[in-house]
């Protein structure tokens, strides 16, 4: 005895591979949209989420770099300078290290037009000047320490506080600026993409319910139309039916 035989299956009708066919391709349907989403949440997340608490990290990062320039200013001997000054390199570091990570990501276009790859553009040119101007801060405070006469030194410090007021308290109001334009950038794409979502699941719903009453309709439809239909016997007249009377004629 064969396996079908066995578990007794048959070869399905044409009507029944017909809704067989419109369920999968239903699921199959339904199982692309829920995909997509769900590519779309793990972006959200890993390059918008966790990308905007860098770009907050960037932005005091900064401030805690400017910090330390200005207390290199107030520093009473050389050795308090060169402890302070030591970790600036490895802050410089650190912020240069988060624009890369996060324009390493995929940078998008929102619908009105913004793009993050010209803001994080902006971003990076703003830290540049910023950098250079607090580098040249530090190299007049650095040659204050090495001067021959105390004349010299206060001179030189003054140029350097004039030059880290005059000129890098402008610069970091530059990055600021532009890492508050990049944010903006940042809560449009993600509201897009956001959007992009709630459309999809919009469509999808609609597509299953939809799908749903037409594969019921058409169930019922094709059961009916493939039910066969019973056909009346033929009276035959020499056979009368059981249960009438018969007329027998009477004898002379």
């Amino acid at each position: 005895m064969s396996l079908a035989s066995r578990l007794k299956l048959s070869f399905p009708s044409t009507n029944q591979l017909i809704i067989s066919i419109l369920i999968a391709g239903l699921g199959w349907i339904s199982g692309q949209a829920l995909s997509r989403i769900d590519q779309d949440l793990r972006i959200m997340y890993t390059e918008y989420t966790l990308g905007a608490a860098d770009l907050a990290h960037i932005s005091a990062d900064v401030i805690r770099y400017r910090n330390t320039i200005i207390r290199s200013l107030e520093a009473a001997d050389r050795k308090t300078f060169e402890r302070i000054t030591e970790s600036l390199p490895s802050q410089r570091a650190r912020i240069q290290h988060a624009v890369d990570r996060y324009a390493a990501a995929g940078l998008r276009v929102s619908r009105s037009g913004r793009s993050e790859e010209k803001d994080i553009l902006a971003v990076r040119e703003s830290l540049d000047q910023y950098f250079h101007v607090a580098s040249n801060t530090v190299d007049l405070l650095a040659q204050e320490w090495n001067a021959g006469t105390s004349q010299e030194a206060a001179e030189l410090r003054r140029k350097a506080e004039i030059h880290a007021a005059d000129n890098g308290g402008p610069k970091v109001m530059q990055v600021s600026l532009a890492l508050d334009r990049l944010l903006e950038t940042v809560a449009e794409v993600a509201k897009d993409m956001r959007d992009e979502g709630t459309k999809t699941i919009r469509t999808t719903s609609y597509w299953v319910v939809g799908g749903s009453f037409f594969i019921a309709f058409l169930n019922l439809f094709l059961s009916r139309a493939g039910r066969p239909q019973e056909t009346p016997m033929p009276r035959s007249e020499g056979h009368p039916r059981a249960g009438s009377s018969v007329n027998l004629p009477h004898e002379a």
